[in-house]
């Protein structure tokens, strides 16, 4: 398939969107005590490299430790976000790009300065930018569900700081503190902040968890109002869910093949009866990889497994990329 346009990515997180190879070298240049001294031992350390995938989110989520143990530095975070969009326009020639990442899970626990951190992933972006002037990218700073009220708030105190150097929104994700519901009622006051300087708002809501996860969905759509939600798989099992989805225009971020991964989707049939049940209700959607090195997948091969399975037809999939560009909440930044 071919998009003159160029693809859009709106949902990857920089501690899976970075080469192997580059963690390794900016592991070392740090001097990070790292548990495998070979390198092939290594990239299977930092990405998910069984076929079959991992058990659960929480081993997602050990992984992620290591991408955000090498990035908690300014110097890994620049390298990190220039790296990253440099290598999904050349790879995949993606022109509307968003990455999100968590800031204090990058500053060893308060021992780097947060605005350091955050500087040095715009400074990152910019010189992407000059590189790759085709390119808009944007940065998108996360909550996190096992952080208090104070935490929160003040990555989105930051975020509404360093919006006019290419901070566009804010998110929340990170493992369920409890096996049971995620009340996410009390981020209300912080989105709403968010949202009055001008972010976008997507919420990690609806990939697991059950009945609790979709209660979570529902709860987000009423209470939080995001312009996106990242996944939100959940809600094509419930046909009242997924009209609410449609009447409130909220454009949800699927990643097939780490929904494979992760098991949140258990088969290719399941992938399919998604995001069939999404078209049949009127639900939009766009697509994306979630982290295209962590999950060994690239947009174009996203794109081509929803093809092969029958999941999406040709002009269903540029529908979807279209509006990928269209609900960025990048704007502007790049000629």
């Amino acid at each position: 398939m071919e998009f003159p346009e160029g693809l859009a990515e709106l949902h990857t997180h920089l501690g899976g969107s970075v080469a192997s190879e580059i963690l390794w070298s900016l592991a070392h240049e740090q001097g990070i005590a790292l548990p495998v001294k070979d390198y092939w031992e290594f990239e299977r350390l930092v990405t998910v490299s069984d076929p079959r995938g991992v058990a659960d989110l929480d081993a997602l989520n050990a992984i992620y430790h290591w991408t955000e143990l090498i990035q908690s530095s300014p110097l890994a975070v620049e390298r990190s976000v220039h790296a990253a969009i440099g290598g999904a326009y050349r790879s995949q020639r993606i022109t509307t790009l968003e990455l999100r990442f968590n800031p204090m899970k990058r500053n060893r626990g308060g021992e780097r300065d947060l605005d350091h951190i955050i500087l040095a992933a715009i400074r990152g972006l910019d010189r992407a930018s000059l590189e790759y002037p085709h390119v808009r990218a944007g940065l998108i700073l996360m909550m996190d569900r096992t952080f208090d009220d104070r935490q929160n708030a003040i990555i989105v105190e930051k975020a509404i700081a360093w919006a006019p150097r290419g901070i566009v929104g804010i998110d929340i994700a990170g493992p369920r503190p409890a096996p049971g519901r995620y009340s996410y009622v009390p981020l209300a006051p912080l989105v709403e902040r968010a949202r009055s300087a001008g972010l976008g708002v997507t919420i990690h809501v609806g990939e697991e968890g059950g009945e609790h996860g979709l209660e979570e969905v529902a709860e987000v759509v009423q209470a939080l109002r995001p312009d996106r939600i990242g996944h939100g798989i959940l809600a094509a099992r419930d046909p009242e869910l997924t009209a609410l989805l449609r009447e409130t225009g909220i454009v949800l971020e699927i990643c097939p093949t780490s929904n494979l991964l992760t098991k949140a989707l258990p088969d290719e049939a399941a992938i399919r009866q998604t995001f069939r049940a999404f078209v049949a209700g009127g639900v939009r959607f766009t697509i994306a990889t979630d982290g295209p090195e962590m999950m060994r997948t690239h947009l174009r091969d996203e794109f081509e497994l929803l093809l092969r399975i029958g999941a999406l037809d040709e002009d269903e999939l540029r529908e979807a990329n279209a509006r990928g560009h269209e609900s960025a909440f990048v704007g502007g930044r790049n000629p």
